[in-house]
C-alpha cells in the first residue's frame, strides 16, 4: 500500500507543480494584456470627449509663409495663405460664432458671440478669456472695435464697463481700467493716434476732457505714472543724472 501510495503521489504532485509553474508564467502576460487593454480604452475615450469650449480646429493645407491673412465666414475664422490664396485652417465653436478677428504675431485672436476671447495659431488653440457680462451687449451691439491691438504684443479688449489689456502669446491678464462712475466705454469710438489707443468715455455729468482715455501697453497714460513692472522704471527716466537730482536749489 505505502509502495502504490508513493508511486501514485509523486506524479500527481508534479502534475501540481507544474501547473503552478504555469500559472505562474500566465499571469504577467495577463496582466500586460490588461494593461494594454485599459491604454487603448483611455486613448479612445480621449480622442472622442468633447473639446473644451466647443473648440474645433481644422488644418487645410501645410503652412505657408507669413502670417494668413483672416476672415469670419458663417460659424467659423478662417485663415488663407496671402500669397497663393489656398486656405490654411478653419477654426469654429460648437453653437457659437465669430464676431471679429485679428491678426496678432503669427496668432489669430477671435471675439465670439458669447463673450468669449481666444488665441490661436493654427496648430493648437492656445488660451480662452471670458468677459463678464458681455453676452447681452454683444448681441445688442456686435464685436465693433472690441479687439484693439497694442504695441509689444499686447491687445486690449474695450467693452462698456472696462478695457482689459492681455499678452497675446499666452492670454496672459496685464492690466484692467474699469469705466468711471456713471460713464462708458464706446469701443466703436476708439481710434489709434501713435503707439496710443483713444476710447470714448461718454459721461451723464463732467467735463468732456474726462470722457476721453488713452491707453498703451503699460495702461492709462497719465502725468508721471509709475506702469507695475511692465517698463522702465520713473526714476530712471526722471533722475538720470543722480547728483543733479539731489542737488540744492540755488
Amino acid at each position: 500500500m505505502v509502495v502504490v501510495l508513493t508511486g501514485y503521489g509523486a506524479p500527481f504532485r508534479r502534475r501540481r507543480a507544474a501547473a503552478g509553474r504555469d500559472r505562474t508564467g500566465t499571469a504577467p502576460r495577463t496582466l500586460a494584456l490588461a494593461l494594454v487593454l485599459m491604454a487603448l480604452l483611455l486613448a479612445a475615450a480621449h480622442h472622442i470627449r468633447p473639446a473644451p469650449y466647443g473648440d474645433r480646429l481644422t488644418a487645410l493645407t501645410i503652412d505657408g509663409y507669413g502670417p494668413p491673412a483672416l476672415r469670419t465666414r458663417g460659424e467659423a475664422v478662417e485663415a488663407y495663405d496671402r500669397t497663393s490664396g489656398e486656405p490654411r485652417w478653419r477654426y469654429a465653436r460648437d453653437g457659437h460664432r465669430p464676431l471679429s478677428a485679428l491678426p496678432a504675431r503669427g496668432d489669430a485672436i477671435a471675439l465670439w458671440d458669447d463673450g468669449l476671447v481666444t488665441g490661436t495659431d493654427g496648430r493648437t488653440v492656445r488660451w480662452h478669456r471670458a468677459l463678464p457680462d458681455a453676452a447681452d451687449w454683444l448681441g445688442a451691439r456686435g464685436g465693433t472695435g472690441v479687439l484693439r491691438p497694442l504695441p509689444r504684443g499686447i491687445l486690449a479688449v474695450v467693452t462698456p464697463r472696462r478695457i482689459a489689456a492681455y499678452r497675446t502669446a499666452d492670454g496672459d491678464l496685464r492690466w484692467v481700467l474699469p469705466a468711471r462712475e456713471g460713464c462708458a466705454f464706446r469701443p466703436e469710438r476708439a481710434v489709434h493716434h501713435g503707439v496710443a489707443l483713444l476710447v470714448a468715455q461718454p459721461c451723464a455729468t463732467g467735463a468732456w476732457t474726462a470722457q476721453v482715455v488713452a491707453v498703451d501697453d503699460l495702461g492709462r497714460i497719465v502725468p508721471h505714472r509709475a506702469p507695475l513692472g511692465n517698463g522702465v522704471p520713473r526714476a530712471k527716466i526722471e533722475h538720470q543724472d543722480a547728483e543733479k537730482a539731489l542737488a540744492s536749489p540755488r
